[in-house]
Formats: structure tokens, C-alpha cells, sequence
């Protein structure tokens, strides 16, 4: 797995829990719960092209 991979998704995390946080203090729960949502998607589909590229690599593994 490609380390910058990993340190754009804790960037999207600590941009996410920092948003939520003020927006949580500010009494706008429901934008909070929005802005935690819309994380997980972005994450979700940075990672779903290397999901891609890890079945391949066992189907080529395991000859299938």
C-alpha cells in the first residue's frame, strides 16, 4: 500500500473531526453529522481503486 495513500486519508480525518468539532461547539449538529458523512465517502472512494488493484493482484496470485 503507497504511503501517501494512507497519509491523505488521516489528512481528510483530521480535517473531518476538526470541521465536526467546531461545527459540534457552534450547535450546527446536523452539519457536523453532514461533514462526517462526506468524509467517509471521500475516503471510501480514494480507496476503491486500490481495492481494485488488490483483487486483481490475488486473482493473479491464485490463477483465477
Amino acid at each position: 500500500m503507497d504511503v501517501g495513500l494512507i497519509l491523505k486519508i488521516a489528512g481528510v480525518g483530521i480535517i473531518v473531526a476538526a470541521s465536526c468539532q467546531v461545527l459540534s461547539k457552534s450547535g450546527r449538529d446536523e452539519q457536523s453529522m453532514l461533514v462526517s458523512v462526506a468524509g467517509i465517502i471521500v475516503v471510501l472512494l480514494m480507496i476503491t481503486g486500490k481495492l481494485g488493484q488488490l483483487f486483481e493482484m490475488i486473482k493473479d496470485v491464485f490463477g483465477l
